[in-house]
């Protein structure tokens, strides 16, 4: 079920009417009912991996809970991750092994034909940054099994983040009693409406040219593939922080507080900037649970550039069972390590062109990894990176369609506008809390949202992140 669609908005109509007027446990009851239609709206027996994940970790938490020596817990704690680890194996990564295992030349297994079951990795994520709190002691075990399964499973987030930390959700989810608030509504509707726009008008817009180019890359010249991927740098951004936009709108609106997953990550000045920016419930995740783990920066300048390496491949493989996706991941490490090396801190100087030049060298290599990420295959981002250094005949540039890309420039340029100028300064919430604050973000979303009907792209696909 796709936010941007009329299904969605019957779908969260009813179950925000059922929610308003329903209290406690059947609140709990219905986000459990409503959660599994939605997900059960893709391919419904999907559904029964999302319960094993829940019941597995579910489990293994109260395990490590009750055990009373530090054995047990390990053991309890390793029986979570290994089992949902070898489930997330099962269905995203075995193709890719046996794929690399018949290319060494050691044997002629056949594919398992499987489809992705769709956000696995994300509520894979969840699910073993709450075993691991609860290992580590930060948190107490969940004993309701409806309130865990509505952390794990709530439908806003549940197919492409945020990944939430139970710190935050579960406390929120336990009660469930809470009143709805008008501004509270107010807010997550714009909310909503803003990261619709993103995604309808902005992203689906932009992928129409990045498509045609990346689809038939052998007939066209380095210039036009070098706008193309600057176009997919806008549209992977405006995408996925739409999604995230809606689904905190979508949980704001039924009165719960998601945390925030973007924060303006191309107006960075460093690559290391840059990742505390872009998707930062993984980026903290992978930080959290991985790069502490392996002994982040304590074991010397060697070992710190190891683990960061080490961090971005796991976090590139986790995109994608591609290679594409490991070096896509190597490259931010690389990125990462030589920031480190060099002694780059994360700082805002006060140069205006200082500033400017900081964030046009982020901006550009980050796209420059984004070719791995949107190449089908290796060969394929060779060629376009070949093309893009050497290919440079701009008469053979081809803007395919003018009108269509004047119309993604004036929506990129709006876009930019609104985030850089206003919610740079001030969120959703504080431009609520200025005077007349709720006419202001109301008379937003009716203008944007009538940006929407008529330069919206209706024939738009799914997210992007949908497929990790």
């Amino acid at each position: 079920m796709l936010f941007n669609s009329i299904v969605f908005l019957i779908f969260f109509t009813v179950t925000f009417f059922l929610f308003y007027f329903l209290n406690g446990t059947g609140r709990k009851i219905l986000l459990f009912i409503a959660s599994s239609i939605f997900y059960m709206w893709f391919i419904p027996v999907y559904v029964l991996i999302l319960y094993l994940t829940i019941l597995i970790d579910y489990f293994s938490a109260i395990g490590i809970e009750n055990s009373t020596s530090s054995k047990a817990k390990k053991r309890h704690l390793l029986t979570g991750v290994i089992n949902t680890c070898l489930v997330l194996f099962v269905f995203k990564y075995y193709n890719f092994f046996i794929d690399n295992y018949n290319f060494l030349g050691s044997g002629h297994l056949k594919h398992w034909q499987v489809i992705l079951p769709i956000g696995l990795s994300f509520h894979v994520f969840q699910s073993l940054s709450y075993v691991i709190e609860v290992y580590r002691g930060n948190i107490k075990a969940e004993k309701n099994l409806l309130v865990y399964s509505n952390f794990v499973m709530m439908f806003p987030q549940l197919v492409a983040g945020p990944i939430e930390r139970a710190n935050n959700l579960l406390p929120q989810l336990k009660k469930c009693d809470h009143k709805i608030q008008y501004s509270d509504f107010m807010i997550g509707f714009s909310r909503f409406i803003w990261g619709l726009f993103k995604k309808v008008v902005v992203a689906d817009t932009a992928s129409i040219y990045v498509d045609a180019v990346y689809n038939n890359y052998t007939h066209h010249s380095g210039p036009t593939l070098i706008l193309a991927t600057l176009l997919f740098a806008v549209q992977i951004y405006c995408d996925f922080s739409g999604y995230s936009d809606m689904a905190i709108g979508v949980a704001r609106m039924l009165g719960f507080r998601f945390k925030e997953n973007f924060a303006l990550p191309y107006f960075s000045k460093s690559i290391t900037e840059f990742w505390r920016r872009w998707h930062i419930s993984l980026s903290s995740w992978l930080r959290d649970y991985l790069y502490i783990s392996f002994g982040g920066s304590r074991k010397g300048k060697f070992r710190t550039y190891i683990n960061l390496m080490l961090t971005m491949l796991i976090g590139g493989l986790w995109h994608g069972a591609s290679w594409n996706f490991v070096i896509w991941g190597g490259l931010n490490g690389l990125y990462l390590s030589v920031e480190k090396a060099l002694g780059v801190v994360v700082a805002n100087p006060r140069n205006f062109l200082i500033k400017l030049a900081k964030s046009a060298l982020v901006f550009i290599l980050i796209c420059f990894t984004w070719v791995f990420f949107r190449a089908a295959t290796f060969s394929q981002a060779n060629v376009i990176i070949h093309k893009m250094l050497l290919d440079h005949q701009w008469s053979h540039f081809n803007p395919l369609n003018t009108n269509m890309l004047t119309s993604v420039f004036a929506s990129i340029g709006i876009m930019l506008l609104t985030e850089y100028a206003v919610l740079r300064k001030k969120s959703f919430d504080s431009i609520y809390s200025l005077k007349r604050g709720g006419l202001l973000l109301a008379a937003s979303s009716v203008l944007f949202f009538l940006y929407i009907i008529l330069f919206g792209n209706s024939e738009g696909g799914q997210f992007i992140y949908f497929q990790f």
